[in-house]
């Protein structure tokens, strides 16, 4: 399918685009630094359009009323100009509600879009976090996360306060979701992200303080006892390291593989997911340390002595998680037992470097 993405470079932008592109579908970027004619065509050649482009720290009250609702008449003006039926997804925010003129202008566009007769999606998002949001702007997590990862101070005026947040990859796999249904009917309905997770920003401060702590200790691995908590840690850990690494994302029909964090002090930290029934592993290391952390669904992990055949074997659960130690010259496998997609947090003592890899094929259960 052929999408059209604008706001292409923001926050949400960047993450919609990689899963479309992903996925396979065709994406058009569209961003203010975008020629006009480029919209035109876009519109003319799109078969959905997801619209996350907006305006929520303007110099000038107008702009609200520019990039929010005026940019989005002018692409329902544009769809309709091009004899089109074209479905749209808006994010809106859950500030439509409120009486400012940032929520005025998003429920201007919301009413907009209901008015028009198209097929709509209208998501208001409450406070979205997640990797790549913007640091020192309009988001308290992303500043907490640069400002304790980088040992610099934070300000909270009142821990009691309670924030309401969607994560930025629930949002974008929902979106896709309803792009690739089967029949576009829309909704007269204002719509919603879930999970929404409620949490006080004295608490999120004391989560991100004690990851920092955890991977700086021999522990290496905090413990998590939630989804809010595994997802704040692996937004967290884009914050720390500025040692000009490249991070890896890869996903096939066992489940997906993403390096969350790296340094040449600290080691390797990892999101192994693994979709019931799926065995990863079976190789073993001479030196290098790891700990498989499951904190979401049942693990079976299966360790045995390469010499003298040993076998260990552990079976952990996210609802009572602890972590495993992998033995140097125990060649190791995990498999998901469960009914649901397991997560894993993996920690390794070095990043993987091909020349001096110290990984060694071997079957567990020859």
């Amino acid at each position: 399918m052929k999408v059209l993405v604008t706001g292409a470079q923001g926050f949400i932008g960047k993450h919609m685009c990689l899963l479309l592109k992903r996925k396979g579908h065709i994406v058009f970027e569209y961003d203010i630094s975008s020629a006009e004619d480029e919209l035109n065509q876009y519109i003319l050649d799109a078969d959905f359009v997801i619209h996350l482009a907006g305006i929520n720290r303007p110099l000038t009250v107008e702009e609200f009323y520019d990039g929010n609702t005026n940019f989005t008449a002018k692409i329902v003006n544009l769809i309709e100009k091009s004899g089109k039926f074209t479905p749209i997804i808006m994010s809106s925010s859950i500030q439509a509600a409120l009486d400012n003129d940032y929520g005025k202008s998003k429920k201007m566009g919301e009413d907009f879009l209901f008015n028009s007769g198209l097929p709509v999606y209208v998501y208001r998002l409450a406070n979205v976090f997640g990797k790549w949001c913007r640091p020192n702007y309009n988001s308290a997590a992303a500043t907490f996360c640069y400002n304790i990862a980088h040992d610099l101070p934070i300000q909270i005026r009142d821990r009691d306060y309670v924030v309401h947040y969607n994560y930025v990859t629930d949002i974008v796999e929902e979106f896709l979701r309803v792009v690739e249904l089967k029949d576009h009917k829309g909704s007269k309905e204002i719509q919603s992200v879930k999970p929404v997770y409620d949490c006080s920003l004295g608490r999120l401060a004391d989560l991100l303080y004690y990851f920092k702590n955890e991977i700086e200790s021999d522990r290496h691995l905090p413990l998590i006892h939630d989804e809010f908590e595994l997802k704040l840690f692996k937004t967290f850990c884009d914050y720390l390291s500025d040692e000009g690494y490249t991070y890896n994302f890869a996903e096939d029909s066992r489940g997906s593989f993403e390096e969350l964090y790296k340094s040449k002090k600290w080691g390797q930290i990892s999101d192994n997911v693994a979709f019931p029934g799926i065995i990863k592993g079976g190789h073993y290391h001479t030196y290098k340390k790891e700990i498989f952390y499951t904190v979401i669904g049942k693990s079976e992990i299966k360790q045995r002595d390469v010499k003298t055949n040993e076998m260990i074997t552990d079976v952990v659960d996210g609802e009572h998680p602890h972590p495993v130690d992998i033995r140097v010259g125990y060649t190791h496998q995990i498999k998901n037992i469960g009914d649901c997609d397991s997560h894993t947090i993996m920690w390794i003592s070095e990043i993987y470097n091909p020349d001096t890899h110290d990984t060694y094929r071997e079957d567990v259960e020859k």
